[in-house]
């Protein structure tokens, strides 16, 4: 639709308009001239000219369509995705996974490497990502301008300035994150944005994944800690510091484990990809990973199995405190907490069933479309953002040193 421009200028609506169009193409792919029209509620001729511009921008191309109706069909728009690329990056509390994503959501190229006794240590794990940054980039396309850097980290993030305030699993403590890895980066590396992990995930999944159709949701993401993105009414949750969402630090059993924050008993103690280990160890069970426990359940093995319905069950309980509070059309579950309720979706289901009738009737809880790269998917999402919102001034504005084969 198109936004409210009341006292604006003619460049400024212009400049709204151009964006609109664009964000579209980048969202939802080729589109005809007719189809951009309807969604966008732009008139034919204001849409010919923006797509106009924007071809001649290098952004986006015009191809015939086809159709089978009377007359000439309408053209088709579709993003050029070679045009403008972002580098997204997903660190996490054991590895950093890097892709070079172009216009419309295309990824050239996707590496993931193990940190190196990293821990604790948040300059030598600038330096690892920066430079599986440099790798990704150096296999960008001829003539891509890099446009942004997106980062996700799990953590309390200061989105302002990229201050990571507290990532407990990482041993981190007010780290200035996007800067330090602007600096390891280059001077291309204008734009660094740092979120933290399960807000992106949040988005990504709106955008692009098991919650599309939805305005009110959680995103949960699973891993070492359980981290919370949450997008009410079509925008985004994160509180007057911009560091909500950490249900993995809600206190859900006072008699648990202690947690890395310092707490007894959070969520994640209980739910956690380490719990679900530490528990099915305690058990007999050699394992290493979470996903070697759920894999055991589902094979039958009984053991496994009551470990994982254990988890399930303290799974089930945090859901209904953020039900009740949040009261989202969907719960979309990340990493290994999509295993979890896939191998004992039943014990969820019986605690949600405790929940009030009028908040659990409007819910669908569903495994993360985008599987383990929701977060890398987000990263690419924020760091397109200034492109999507003014295409003409930040193409202008971006000096050759932000050109991909600088980077190279």
């Amino acid at each position: 639709m198109v936004p409210s421009l009341a006292g604006a200028t003619q460049d400024e609506v212009r400049r709204a308009n151009l964006s609109l169009v664009l964000r579209l193409l980048h969202r939802d792919g080729p589109l005809s001239r007719s189809a951009i029209g309807t969604t966008s509620g732009l008139n034919r001729s204001t849409v010919g000219g923006l797509v106009t511009e924007l071809v001649d921008l290098g952004l986006v191309v015009e191809r015939a369509g086809v159709g089978r109706g009377v007359g000439r069909p309408s053209l088709v728009v579709e993003p050029v995705s070679s045009s403008a690329v972002v580098l997204a990056l997903d660190v996490r509390v054991d590895r950093t996974v890097a892709a070079l994503v172009g216009l419309g959501g295309e990824v050239f190229t996707r590496v993931e490497r193990q940190h190196v006794d990293a821990l604790g240590d948040p300059g030598r794990i600038v330096r690892e990502v920066a430079e599986i940054g440099r790798e990704v980039l150096s296999s960008a396309p001829t003539g891509a301008v890099w446009v942004g850097t997106g980062v996700g980290v799990p953590g309390i993030v200061r989105a302002e300035d990229g201050l990571v305030r507290q990532a407990p699993n990482l041993g981190w403590t007010d780290i200035p994150f996007a800067q330090l890895l602007g600096g390891a980066l280059g001077s291309g590396a204008r734009g660094v944005q740092v979120r933290n992990d399960a807000d992106l995930g949040a988005l990504a999944e709106h955008l692009r994944g098991a919650a599309q159709t939805v305005d009110s949701l959680i995103f949960l993401a699973g891993d070492v800690g359980i981290g919370g993105g949450v997008i009410i009414d079509g925008q985004a949750l994160v509180g007057a510091g911009g560091y909500g969402g950490e249900v993995g630090h809600v206190r859900v059993n006072p008699t648990g484990r202690p947690c890395r924050c310092g707490a007894v008993g959070c969520w994640e103690t209980e739910v956690g990809a380490e719990a679900l280990v530490a528990s099915a160890r305690s058990h007999g069970l050699d394992v290493v990973t979470a996903i070697d426990v759920i894999e055991l359940a589902t094979s039958g093995d009984g053991v496994a199995l009551q470990v994982v319905q254990d988890v399930a069950t303290w799974l089930g309980v945090g859901l209904v405190n953020l039900l009740h509070v949040l009261n989202p059309q969907a719960v979309v579950l990340g990493g290994h907490l999509a295993a979890v309720y896939g191998a004992a979706r039943g014990r969820v289901t019986e605690q949600l069933a405790l929940a009030l009738p009028a908040a659990r009737e409007q819910v669908e809880v569903a495994p993360a479309a985008l599987g383990s790269d929701a977060v890398l998917v987000g990263a690419a999402e924020i760091a397109f953002e200034p492109l999507l919102n003014d295409p003409v001034g930040l193409l202008n504005d971006l000096s050759a040193d932000v050109l991909v084969s600088a980077a190279r």
